[in-house]
């Protein structure tokens, strides 16, 4: 998320001053490609490329000189989940740092409870049935990473979390009966948090605008940074930023929720659920 919101303020700069990427690339001795992914957030930085380039583009205030160079160290510090590398595919490690950094997610599931929701016994047998082959310790190492990002949840920044999960997730048993009922109680109890909005899309209402399946939107308190819809796949993810995308995305996320019966509604129908587990 550092190495996003610096590249785009890099840019924002460049542009003000009508300054092509060619001629930043020649400025730091790298080519135009470079320029653009350091944009993009897709590099780390170097220091004194930085500041060669707030040179460049007209930057004299040392308080924003040091702001900017300072955010340029805290983009090249590893996060927490760099330590779970062993279980960690490269392309979910961007979301988890996106994730982390976020003001709100919104979310739509339909396969199973989403990660953030989940208990470690259902977590345990989320991971156990998708990787059947994997050694225990293996298992055991993915389920501890799940735990560690819903601390975000409870934390001082908490971001607000708001959740449609489609009754097929919590009708498809993960793990034995007493599994199920921890979870749905989970589901109960968590929704009561102030930060967490939760509504269940149910079987009665037929065919709903989350046809195209589940997908999570991240917002930044950042304003230059655009919201981020993720699209997860079996090997890899896509990361949608485009406004005419991401306005498509936000339309579906309204109907889901404007659909799905209320925050109330939905735990009267987890205490049903419960109740028949």
């Amino acid at each position: 998320m550092r190495r996003i919101l610096l590249g785009s303020q890099l840019r924002r700069l460049r542009e003000s001053r009508g300054i092509t990427r060619e001629a930043a690339g020649y400025s730091i001795r790298a080519s135009e490609s470079k320029i653009s992914r350091m944009e993009l957030g897709r590099v780390s930085f170097k220091a004194r490329d930085v500041e060669d380039l707030l040179t460049l583009y007209g930057v004299t205030d040392e308080a924003e000189r040091a702001s900017l160079l300072g955010l340029a160290k805290e983009a090249n510090v590893a996060g927490w989940w760099h330590s779970f590398g062993d279980v960690l595919p490269g392309w979910f490690q961007t979301y988890i740092g996106l994730e982390g950094a976020a003001s709100l997610i919104r979310i739509y599931e339909v396969q199973f409870v989403h990660g953030l929701l989940q208990t470690e016994a259902y977590a345990h047998a989320v991971v156990e049935r998708g990787m059947p082959d994997a050694p225990a310790a293996e298992i055991d190492r993915r389920v501890a990473l799940r735990l560690e990002r819903q601390k975000a949840l409870v934390s001082e920044r908490a971001p607000h979390f708001h959740a449609v999960l489609d009754e097929a997730a919590l009708r498809r048993p993960y793990g034995d009966r007493s599994v199920m009922q921890g979870q749905l109680r989970h589901l109960i109890e968590v929704s009561e948090q102030p930060n967490i909005t939760l509504q269940i899309m149910p079987f009665s209402f037929g065919g709903h605008a989350g046809e195209s399946g589940s997908f999570t939107m991240l917002r930044f308190p950042e304003s230059d940074l655009s919201d981020i819809v993720y699209l997860e796949q079996l090997t890899s993810a896509l990361y949608l930023d485009k406004s005419e995308e991401v306005a498509l995305y936000e339309r579906v996320m309204k109907r889901l929720q404007e659909d799905s019966p209320g925050p109330d509604e939905s735990r009267d129908l987890l205490r049903g659920l419960l109740q028949l587990t």
